[in-house]
């Protein structure tokens, strides 16, 4: 068995290092596009990340029901364990939501206004990963590689958006490299001069969306952002773009090769152009689906304007001609070292409203069968309370949500949260995951147009934990 070191030394494709990786990525070739460009052709897809940072308590999200593992559950969460009776039921499983989570319970269950559509699934004990872990014992022993920086905030929210959990020098995106193997020559219906990125955040730029070729296209709940940093198509706005317009296209074109812009330019797909192109688009599918998202029950939060911006995002993808499309946002403030179970309630209401009110919206739209919703957050949370919260751990659990979901599913194999027990690391219950983020990524990547030749282009570790040229999906969580 390699040592630690000797794995994170070796600079082979089979044993990615830091420094190998970028040369893995720019050696990986992007193979069959003629038959990509042929899969793209039909249906249009979307990927929505929801990104929890901070480090969501998850375990306190999904939590077992039946006598014996609630038991094991409320002994090693003491003050921080929820009552068994005030779990939101997940039917066919042995599971319940928090309950704040009605709703997302009723769309577990194909219930309520879901009657019939089970929408949503979980993945439980999924983490970052390198290679791995067979058992406890390998990871005290240190045999097995493991990711960097494991319980910082900074490096974990990297890794969960790179998906290259050794470091990389030179960063990007798993949705940014998957822009760059299906965007360019198949994605976008390309007209005379007409170009527009596949990937926007909602959030500011965003590793996750950052290719090496590929940008990401910034924009707000108003529309698009503007040089100015304000949007929308006032007489003011008008004025001020087309004097910048005038000012700095040339010296934009003149320099644009010296790596300062290069670089700009690799983070971010913004210009005037795009941004009047995106405004006009977006403000004219407004008037058709206001009526919806009002309808549809929004709660009273700056979350529902991003996820109402979403919706119209991807309402307009036939008229900004783009058949993929991948939307980043963040709703910030999970790290509850204390007073957990009074702020966890107050947010996971919100984002159950939230999210049934977008998928109420994408059903409404005739939208739902190409937009999935996930997931994702720095890390787990120990499962012993500090005194009034829980400190930084590492595997937790995922929801996934949409048309293209197996709905009403618990996937992944849920861990023995005993403190001490076969699962837990250590330092109060650290649980270390039986499943890579990787899996969890390459199953929608697989749905979303990613061929199994380029799927290491995208997620270099993959081939540690799955075939990309398997006939059946890592997880199995999407229909």
């Amino acid at each position: 068995m390699r040592s630690r070191r000797q794995f994170l030394g070796e600079t082979s494709c089979a044993a990615i290092g830091s420094t190998s990786v970028v040369s893995t990525l720019l050696n990986l070739t992007m193979a069959n596009h003629a038959a990509a460009q042929g899969g793209l052709a039909g249906q249009r897809k979307a990927l929505v990340c929801v990104f929890l940072s901070g480090g969501c308590d998850t375990f306190n999200l999904l939590v077992p029901r039946d006598a014996g593992r609630h038991a094991e559950y409320a002994a090693a969460r003491s003050g921080l364990a929820l009552p068994q009776g005030a779990l939101n039921a997940l039917a066919g499983t042995n599971f319940g939501l928090h309950p704040a989570c009605p709703r997302l319970a009723e769309m577990f269950n194909g219930t309520g206004a879901f009657a019939g559509k089970k929408r949503v699934s979980l993945l439980a004990n999924v983490g970052t990963l390198i290679e791995p872990i067979p058992n406890k014992q390998a990871y005290l022993n240190g045999t097995v590689a493991i990711p960097k920086a494991l319980f910082s905030h900074r490096d974990q929210i990297e890794q969960w958006q790179t998906s290259v959990p050794q470091g990389m020098q030179v960063l990007s995106g798993w949705g940014g490299r998957a822009a760059d193997v299906i965007h360019e020559a198949q994605n976008v219906e390309q007209t005379a001069g007409y170009y527009m990125p596949m990937n926007f955040s909602l959030s500011g730029n965003a590793a996750f969306q950052i290719g090496r070729n590929q940008g990401q296209f910034v924009i707000t709940s108003g529309g698009a952002l503007s040089f100015t940093g304000s949007n929308g198509n006032s007489a003011v706005n008008d004025a001020k773009d087309q004097v910048q317009r005038a000012v700095v296209a040339s010296p934009v074109e003149q320099h644009y090769r010296n790596l300062f812009q290069r670089t700009h330019a690799r983070i971010t797909s913004n210009s005037l152009e795009r941004g009047v192109l995106f405004q006009t688009q977006f403000d004219a599918a407004s008037s058709n689906i206001d009526s919806v998202l009002a309808s549809a029950g929004f709660p009273y939060h700056w979350l529902s304007d991003q996820f109402r911006a979403a919706v119209k995002t991807i309402a307009i993808r036939e008229a900004l001609k783009l058949r993929r499309q991948t939307i980043f946002i963040e709703f910030g403030g999970w790290d509850h070292h204390s007073e957990l179970l009074q702020n966890q309630s107050r947010m996971l209401g919100i984002l159950d409203g939230v999210l049934y009110a977008f998928q109420k919206s994408l059903e409404a739209l005739g939208l739902a069968p190409d937009v999935l919703t996930f997931t994702c957050s720095d890390f787990g949370r120990t499962l012993r309370s500090n005194g009034q919260g829980t400190d930084h751990a590492w595997s937790g659990n995922q929801l996934v949500m949409g048309g293209p979901v197996a709905g009403g599913l618990v996937r992944g194999t849920y861990p023995s949260l005993v403190i001490d027990g076969p699962d837990d690391i250590g330092r109060g219950g650290r649980i270390y995951p039986k499943h890579s983020a990787d899996e969890y990524f390459c199953e929608m990547l697989r749905w979303f147009g990613v061929l199994p030749g380029d799927m290491e282009m995208v997620l270099p570790n993959i081939r540690r934990f799955y075939d990309p040229a398997s006939a059946l999906n890592p997880l199995g969580f999407l229909t």
